[in-house]
Order: structure tokens, then C-alpha cells, then sequence
């Protein structure tokens, strides 16, 4: 079968692997569909993710068909379309008690850690699999996989109905955070230095949009609030200065939602934290997450609606890198398809 497959930095080699096979039986042999290009992946390319080792086939943005099941499979049939889980805990360490199996000291993710989904068949345990019905296309379904992004850090950062919230960066991550806080009930807020993001943001149930490099943010949530500021602010955008301003853009007793990686420091003084008693809280991946966002999905509230903008034969997978690279303005998600 034909696999993806980065050996070091830019290196990234279509050839030819051996199919796997079922060796447990709780196991399941998936046969992939699409799968969704991340912007980590563009990082395990140029070797600028931290967790990631080589040689390494990515993907952890992937749904696929079931085509055989093992002995001791419950609850996944043959034929049953699935959403995968692309990561895997020891259930037993502190933060997998706490329920924080995303944390886990074993945690392993698929794409990253472990191979993952740009190959024509993977194997996985079965409580990785989601069933997802049949009628939802696979190129919304490979969005739930970011959608349970947008899940963990909404109720990680316990937003609610009546919540006035900013999202900082309108990109793909941003604007499906968007999506779940208006399903939620927020009155939303995003900013992006890109106005067709923006455009695309309002597009999406933005209430407000904000350019900060042509208007004073931090005046323009004053004013949106009437002066309260944000009660929840997530950084989308992921750099040490959006981190910073969002002490200054979250109100008294607010909550601040982090995503970024970024290893350089920030200068925050504590004086933010014990002033406003501020509530800040990191949320990496997603933790049981999988099943509320298929349900939205399937009910409707949470659609592909453009996000989705080109779509490349899994044989075209460098163009669809390069693209991405060069043009990276024109490109929301793409996604790989699997015939």
C-alpha cells in the first residue's frame, strides 16, 4: 500500500509499505478515506515540532471505512464509517484519573509520536474509533478531528451562554472555535491581522471582527463590552504577544485559554493574575471530545460551510504541501482523498 513517509527535514518521500494487519483482538483495520492537512504537519516537515520523531508517516486528521474487525470487537462493524482518535493513554497516571487522558505521561499521537493516517490502511484499537453516519460526506467528517480541538479549549475555558469571548486568529483552529462558542451560546469577537480571514470569520457567526493592525484592539473590546472586557479570551494565534495582550483584553474573574507551543517567553506580571483573579488554563488535543462533536455534526450544527477549500488525490500529497507553503492565504483546510 502507498504511504507517506518524512525522513528529516523537507524529506518527504510517497512509497510503497506493507499493509498491516489485525494482531489483537480489539482491534480494527480501517481503510483511510481523507485525511485533513494540519498546520502541525507543515511543522513535522521542517522539522519545527517539538514531540514529533522520524521517520514518520503524519496524519492524525482521519476518517476512513472499516474492513475488518477483531475477535473481541463490541461495537464497530465492518463497513461502519469512522472517525479516528489519533491518540492513545496508559488510563492510569494522574492526569488520565483526572480525566485529562490528552495529557497522559504515556501519551502517544498519532502522526506525531506513532504513524498516522496518510496511508491507505491503518490499524487501531477500537476505542479509537467514532462511528460517524453514513450520509455526512468525508470531507466534513475529517473536520471533527479539529472540531474536538475547539471542544476541549470551550470547556476548558467553561464557556457558556451570554459569555462575551475573543478569539485571537481566524485561521482554520480559530474559526472552528468560533463555531463551537456560538453553539454554545457566546457572543463572539474574533481578530486576525488578514481581513479576508476576517471576512471569512463574519462569514462564520462572528459578531465582531478586528483588525489590530489598523484599529486599537484593546479600545475596541472596551467599547464592545462597555467596558467589561472579555470573559473568556483564547490565543489561536499562538505567539508570545498575543498571549501578553490577552490580560489586557480579559475582564475581572475572566478566563484565558492557551493553545500555543511557542518555547519563547512571554512578560506577564503576576500582578494581572492576582488583580483580576484571573483563571488561565493551557489545553492541548482534546479529551472526550470525539463523541459530542459527531453528534453535533450529524445534527447539523456543525458543517464543512467552505471551510474546507481544496481537496488533492493522496498521490498529489507533495503538491498539496507546496501549495499550502507558498500560497498559504488562499488555503483554509485541505484534505487528502483516498480513491
Amino acid at each position: 500500500m502507498k504511504a507517506a513517509v518524512v525522513y528529516g527535514i523537507n524529506d518527504l518521500r510517497l512509497e510503497e509499505i506493507e499493509k498491516p494487519q489485525i494482531e489483537r483482538d480489539d482491534q480494527i483495520l480501517v481503510k483511510i478515506k481523507a485525511v485533513g492537512i494540519c498546520g502541525s504537519d507543515i511543522h513535522i516537515l521542517h522539522g519545527a515540532n517539538p514531540f514529533a520523531t522520524y521517520p514518520r508517516i503524519m496524519g492524525h486528521e482521519m476518517v476512513g471505512e472499516v474492513e475488518a474487525v477483531g475477535d473481541n470487537v463490541k461495537n464497530i462493524a465492518i463497513g461502519d464509517h469512522i472517525v479516528v482518535e489519533p491518540i492513545t493513554y496508559c488510563g492510569k497516571c494522574y492526569a488520565c484519573r483526572k480525566g485529562m487522558p490528552n495529557v497522559c505521561q504515556q501519551l502517544k499521537v498519532s502522526g506525531v509520536h506513532v504513524d498516522g493516517g496518510m496511508r491507505e490502511y491503518i490499524v487501531i484499537a477500537e476505542k479509537q474509533a467514532h462511528k460517524i453516519k453514513k450520509d455526512i460526506p468525508w470531507t466534513t467528517a475529517v473536520l471533527a478531528e479539529p472540531y474536538t480541538i475547539a471542544g476541549n479549549v470551550t470547556t476548558r475555558t467553561n464557556i457558556s451562554a451570554g459569555d462575551k469571548v475573543v478569539i485571537q486568529g481566524a485561521g482554520p483552529i480559530g474559526i472552528t472555535i468560533l463555531r463551537m462558542a456560538k453553539v454554545k451560546g457566546a457572543t463572539v469577537l474574533v481578530t486576525d491581522m488578514v481581513d479576508e480571514k476576517l471576512a471569512f470569520a463574519k462569514e462564520n457567526g462572528a459578531d465582531m471582527v478586528v483588525n489590530p493592525s489598523k484599529e486599537n484592539l484593546i479600545e475596541a473590546v472596551k467599547t464592545w463590552t462597555d467596558g467589561e472586557m472579555a470573559n473568556v479570551v483564547i490565543d489561536a494565534a499562538c505567539t508570545p504577544k498575543t498571549f501578553e495582550i490577552c490580560f489586557d483584553l480579559v475582564s475581572i474573574a475572566g478566563t484565558i485559554g492557551v493553545l500555543g507551543m511557542d518555547e519563547k517567553p512571554s512578560n506577564i506580571p503576576q500582578i494581572h493574575f492576582m488583580k483580576k483573579q484571573l483563571t488561565v488554563v493551557g489545553s492541548r488535543l482534546q479529551a472526550y471530545q470525539f463523541a459530542p462533536v459527531i453528534r453535533l455534526m450529524e445534527a447539523g450544527y456543525l458543517k464543512d460551510d467552505a471551510l474546507v477549500t481544496h481537496k488533492f488525490k493522496f498521490s498529489d500529497i507533495k503538491e498539496s504541501f507546496k501549495l499550502i507553503e507558498e500560497n498559504p492565504e488562499k488555503v483554509k483546510k485541505a484534505v487528502l482523498i483516498f480513491e
